[in-house]
């Protein structure tokens, strides 16, 4: 930092022998006192606080300890009081908004800052508050004094406050006496850094020259020994006396009500505080796997939803279905602290950034500057050699970085698909496999400052919430020894079924949507292929009823990871299967007949193996432990003596809406029939009467080159955002949210996020069918927002669009969007009067009707 200009007032210690001592106190300093107990650091405030009443200075002292106050309310302090319980980002606004209405040249006294870490139980926190706040007061001339208590706080913190402030000074008691030790003087006499002092009478400081005096002093100061770690700090320190505790119980001398009382305490630490998931953490985790969750943890702070979400399935699985639970893949999981995100951010210039994203007016401005930053920032020296030690645990096996955010994976709030997991091959030399970890890190800690994540916040009222990244570190599920690595398979499991194709589905029963590979093609909507859904009460129906369909509709491509290229890619099955002698080929593949090639059915798999029966049984021991539906992800691998195992990688609950527990009502029998849907229908049913309707024509849109494409998906999203407030139907060719304009239009969420009803129709390739994606990022958005899901198909019976009617309506187009005129062949606007249009969605018998006439 460079030194304040000039200003109006000499600053002082009030003690002008500590002066000399300083060379000089000067506007902009920040003081830090390094104690042993409080009265050392009340002895320094009282003359400081003297110099500033004669001064006639303007003296703010921030209350907020548990000790005795520093300052009397006498009428010549201004105090007030900042409450660390309500939160960190809460007491940084409560603070600087007293700095920032008192601008400059202003005196301060913070009480000891040793009590923020014990309110937040991170020593990091503490160091991040400091370091959001000395440049603030160094750049409006205050002079501040901080106190902390001496080998007290991990070396991370430490390290942030010695590198941010002007001034760091031991100050010790002995003898009846107070000696102060230079350790960082910034800008001043380096032999004062050399010195010891010992406080006289009056004023007076003198420098101590024998080595007697010195080594006294210094033996009597508690000093922790020569350790890697200068001091343990709050986390360590408590999780210690916690080991103790279990080791008491371990050797037949339990204390279980210590035990709890440390259990409920550690866990609001290390869990998200959600209330909802906190039932659950109480009935089905216990101290033992807090502990555990500290073993593998790099950092300290909250693990997040998505990492909890997994230790719960496993837990509640454990207890209430053990036989399934011998059954599931081991995890070895690593965490990392939500502290270090939040370090990170301070530490890379990014905090304030983050904190201005809290106003819905500003949320979208310096992104770019923001992603910037993280995607060149640096990690302590300490969360490195944490990371280097995870590396050397998995060698080279893969592994992938997983947002487990605060909000991620709660009732309500799913955040799928919204912030990044990125794959980490990890071949290579060991400096390019950190290389790539601290890379695939940061690209997840810049997926929260992106616009979608950001949009996501905004539409769920979540911008002003605390949002805290921690991660789970996962090893990727899969057999070694050939070039592309993958599970056999994986998928998405959910509770309760939402598109329940045939009458003889129970949507109750649960479903699985299945890919060979990885899973992350159950989960995005990528390209032109398909997977299989299984409807778990019934796993022989499927939603196309010809084989030749079937064969059709079955799966053609996987994800894996290349360990020659070391990336992840998407290719043939056939292909990436060749040369594996432990693939399940005989209970994944289905030939037509004996001359043609297998393609993927899962038939076997489904018929000749109990997978089926524990699928349901999993999702149904999940459902009732939340009282909820969930939905999970899992990946699944045979074994050489053909035996398989199940790796649960996420649960959480699932953003149902009561579906099939709305009342359709009954279209009027004469009414004209604008639409008739039957097929795929997804969310409750419903009457809907739209005041808008939006049509993207299917043959229009077809005939366009992929930019004009990309171009009306646009004005797609113009519409939406200017169609808010009105009941919007939406009808389009293809799927929607695509990431490929060659199979529908690739809409982001916040493109639609208005319409209450959105129906694909499917006309774009006679052989392309809406890939009805249950349990992708996609569907949850919708089935979150409450919007209603439907796909038409033209050619089939009981199906039909009068596009005529529809397209005779006036088209609203160039009046909505003034400068969209050209495309008004391709998407029709048209407004309808309340009850001329209405829309009956009857999901228990997967039919929609959109009648028109009041």
């Amino acid at each position: 930092m460079t030194s304040p200009t000039p200003a109006s007032f000499a600053p002082t210690t009030g003690l002008p022998g500590l002066d000399a001592v300083l060379q000089g106190v000067e506007r902009g300093d920040n003081i830090v006192w390094q104690i042993q107990t409080l009265d050392e650091y009340l002895a320094l405030v009282a003359p400081y606080a003297e110099s500033a009443r004669r001064q006639r200075r303007r003296l703010i002292y921030f209350r907020f300890a548990a000790h005795a106050p520093l300052l009397p309310d006498d009428g010549h302090v201004e105090i007030h009081y900042p409450q660390p319980g309500d939160g960190f980002d809460a007491f940084v606004d409560q603070v600087h908004s007293v700095i920032e209405e008192a601008g400059t040249e202003t005196l301060y006294v913070f009480d000891c800052l040793s009590d923020l870490a014990e309110a937040w139980q991170s020593d990091r926190m503490m160091g991040n508050f400091f370091r959001l706040t000395c440049p603030r007061l160094f750049d409006l001339y205050t002079v501040t004094y901080f106190s902390i208590y001496r080998n007290t706080h991990a070396w991370e913190a430490m390290e942030m406050i010695i590198d941010t402030t002007q001034f760091l000074l031991d100050v010790f008691r002995c003898r009846g006496r107070h000696y102060i030790r230079p350790i960082k003087v910034q800008h001043r006499s380096a032999a004062a850094m050399n010195l010891m002092h010992v406080w006289e009478s009056g004023d007076t400081f003198r420098a101590v020259a024998d080595s007697g005096t010195v080594s006294e002093v210094l033996a009597g100061s508690q000093w922790p020994g020569l350790e890697d770690t200068p001091s343990v700090g709050h986390w360590q320190r408590q999780f210690s006396a916690v080991r103790a505790v279990i080791a008491k119980r371990q050797a037949g001398d339990p204390e279980p009500a210590l035990e709890a009382r440390w259990f409920e305490s550690l866990s609001r630490r290390v869990f998200p505080d959600d209330p909802q998931m906190a039932r659950l953490i109480r009935e089905y985790l216990t101290i033992d796997d807090v502990l555990l969750v500290r073993d593998r943890m790099i950092g300290i702070g909250s693990i997040g939803g998505k990492a909890l979400g997994m230790l719960l399935a496993r837990a509640i699985l454990h207890r209430d279905a053990p036989e399934l639970h011998a059954r599931l893949e081991a995890h070895d999981s690593f965490y990392v602290g939500s502290v270090v995100f939040e370090s990170f951010l301070v530490q890379n210039g990014v905090w304030w950034i983050r904190r201005r994203q809290r106003d819905p007016s500003g949320f979208l401005q310096q992104l770019d500057e923001a992603r910037e930053r993280i995607m060149n920032g640096v990690f302590p020296e300490s969360t490195i050699r944490q990371f280097e030690g995870m590396l050397d645990y998995f060698g080279e096996w893969p592994f992938i970085v997983r947002s487990s955010s605060r909000l991620e994976d709660r009732y309500g709030n799913a955040f799928a698909g919204q912030y990044e997991s990125v794959f980490c091959v990890n071949q290579g030399p060991r400096e390019k496999r950190l290389a790539d970890l601290l890379d695939a890190v940061r690209q997840v800690y810049a997926s929260t400052l992106g616009e979608q994540a950001l949009r996501y916040r905004e539409r769920r009222g979540l911008l002003g919430e605390d949002e805290q990244m921690g991660l789970l570190i996962m090893r990727v599920s899969g057999t070694a020894g050939t070039r592309y690595f993958h599970p056999h398979a994986a998928g998405v499991g959910l509770s309760v079924n939402p598109y329940p194709w045939n009458p003889r589905i129970d949507m109750h029963a649960g479903v699985v949507r299945l890919v060979a590979g990885l899973g992350t093609r159950a989960v995005d909507r990528a390209d032109d292929d398909y997977t299989r859904l299984i409807a778990l009460n019934a796993p022989n129906l499927r939603p196309e009823t010809r084989f030749g369909a079937i064969a059709r509709y079955a799966q053609r491509r996987m994800d894996a990871l290349d360990l020659h290229d070391n990336r992840v890619v998407s290719g043939p099955f056939s292909e990436y299967v060749r040369g594996q002698p432990d693939f399940p080929m005989a209970l994944f593949t289905t030939r037509e007949d004996a001359g043609r090639p297998a393609f993927l059915t899962f038939d076997g798999l489904v018929e000749r193996t109990p997978f089926v029966d524990d699928l349901r049984m999993i999702l149904e021991r999940l459902h009732a432990a939340y009282r909820h539906a969930v939905e999970i992800e899992f990946a699944l691998n045979f074994l050489p003596d053909g035996s398989y195992r199940i790796n649960v990688l996420q649960c959480r609950p699932m953003q149902v809406r009561d579906l099939g527990g709305g009342s359709a009502g009954e279209p009027p029998e004469q009414a004209p029939r604008l639409i008739t849907a039957q097929g795929a229908v997804i969310g409750p049913s419903r009457v809907i009467r739209p005041e808008r309707i939006v049509y993207v024509v299917p043959g229009s849109f077809g005939a366009l080159t992929q930019d004009d494409r990309l171009a009306v998906t646009r004005l797609v999203g113009r519409i939406n955002r200017e169609s808010a407030g009105r009941c919007v139907l939406m009808l389009g060719p293809g799927r929607w949210g695509t990431r490929d304009p060659s199979l529908g239009l690739p809409v982001s969420f916040s493109e639609i996020n208005h319409v209450d009803a959105l129906c694909e129709i499917v006309a774009m390739h006679d052989n392309l069918v809406p890939d009805v994606s249950l349990g992708t990022h996609f569907i949850n958005e919708l089935i979150e927002s409450d919007m209603l899901y439907f796909a038409l198909f033209p050619k089939r019976p009981e199906n039909g669009i009068d596009e005529r009617a529809l397209l005779d309506l006036p088209n609203r187009l160039a009046g909505l969007v003034p400068d969209a005129g050209k495309w008004a062949q391709v998407v029709h606007v048209a407004d309808v009067a309340p009850g001329e249009v209405t829309l009956y969605a009857d999901a228990e018998a997967q039919r929609i009707v959109v009648t028109t006439g009041s």
